[in-house]
């Protein structure tokens, strides 16, 4: 079945010549005739329209701020003619777009509209993030129902919509973010946290952004009981963010300056993940969780909450230690068990990592995309 399909995204990396990002959109291109993306962005980026492949094509919005995105994507989507398939990033601002877009051109071509959904955007902790979370709840809940079809991530994810009692016109598909579990198995280590073992005797890493709803202030007072117990304990925090100097802070106050370490952005995260101790996981929700899925095969024994794919891939206190989000206690007492009970943490990680391979059904890269293209083809089935 050929299909000519329009994306509307939010992911700027695109434009950049060796992101993964643009690498995976020149695969998706593979699969169809035709692929456009739309991409929301502001004129001051310099971003312009470009042919990356033989049949994939990037618009930028250039919009003059991001309150136009919305009508500018419209606007250059009611340009692109004979469209079949209408996908989107997210069931919010993207998703919008979309459904203006098909709504717009039902008389010339009929497209169909598919939502995708990458983060738990029913969890009461993302509600209250924010006033636009709000709202973006709302527009979800419109527009759900109007899609052809619902791509989401997670069970978490499908089951709490089913829980919301919104009626979609097919049941969500689960399609997972793509783990090429190989080349984290075989990954070198390049860099290597041992470094540090004259400093501390365990070694707990982050990684994230440095942003609110990671709740990274939680980790570092769980850091602090720890610590009262177990003095020569670190916390390596890999990422960037808008709260970098706000932690920085507050682990001074908590008398952790010598005990926390903000290593900022690398590109060597799995290295990370095989010579790091512990992997500590405080996020309010996640829509997947990846960073759990490269902790498990890299053998490093996880605590988290419970967001994401965490409890859907892992059994508490058999593969992972997994606590309710916000649950301070529960975090601080099962990082301390498991630096004092060393001998269980092989166990732990072989069961952590078998629990992956159990619940990864596309292997290869060739099978993902063809369930990604699947997807597609349901979408223009429906009557």
């Amino acid at each position: 079945m050929n299909m000519k399909v329009l994306m509307i995204s939010t992911d700027r990396k695109v434009f950049e010549d060796e992101s993964g990002v643009r690498a995976r959109i020149v695969q998706y291109g593979a699969l169809v005739e035709e692929l456009h993306v739309i991409v929301f962005s502001k004129k001051s980026s310099g971003f312009s329209a470009q042919k990356i492949s033989d049949n994939v094509w990037l618009y930028p919005t250039n919009s003059i701020n991001r309150w136009t995105y919305i009508f500018d994507a419209v606007k250059i989507g009611k340009r692109i003619k004979d469209i079949d398939l209408v996908t989107t990033q997210d069931p919010f601002e993207t998703g919008f777009v979309g459904w203006c877009v098909v709504k717009a051109t039902a008389r010339a071509y009929g497209a169909r509209l598919q939502l995708q959904i990458h983060t738990d955007f029913l969890s009461p902790y993302f509600i209250k993030d924010s006033t636009l979370n709000k709202v973006r709840v709302r527009i979800a809940k419109f527009l759900l129902p109007k899609a052809d079809g619902v791509r989401v991530v997670s069970k978490r994810i499908a089951d709490s919509i089913k829980s919301a009692g919104i009626k979609l016109k097919t049941g969500p598909q689960v399609l997972p973010i793509f783990v090429n579990v190989s080349a984290i198995r075989e990954a070198p280590v390049n860099v290597s946290l041992n470094k540090l073992r004259q400093q501390f005797d365990t070694i707990i890493l982050m990684v994230s952004r440095l942003e609110e709803e990671k709740n990274i202030s939680l980790a570092l007072s769980v850091l602090r009981k720890v610590v009262d117990k177990h003095p020569k304990t670190g916390l390596i925090i890999l990422g960037e963010g808008s709260q970098r100097e706000v932690l920085k802070k507050r682990a001074k106050n908590l008398n952790l300056e010598n005990n926390v370490v903000f290593e900022g952005n690398n590109s060597n995260v799995i290295s990370f993940f095989k010579t790091a101790d512990i992997f500590l996981h405080t996020s309010n929700y996640e829509g997947y969780g990846m960073v759990l899925i490269e902790a498990a095969l890299s053998d490093c024994l996880i605590v988290t909450t419970d967001v994401g794919i965490a409890s859907e891939y892992f059994k508490d206190t058999e593969s992972a230690h997994i606590c309710g989000v916000l649950d301070e206690k529960c975090l601080a007492t099962r990082t301390i068990k498991t630096i004092e009970s060393k001998e269980f943490r092989n166990i732990f990680t072989l069961k952590a990592q078998n629990a992956v391979e159990e619940h990864i059904k596309e292997k290869t890269e060739e099978q993902y995309l063809a369930r990604y293209r699947q997807l597609w083809e349901k979408c223009l089935k429906k009557s």
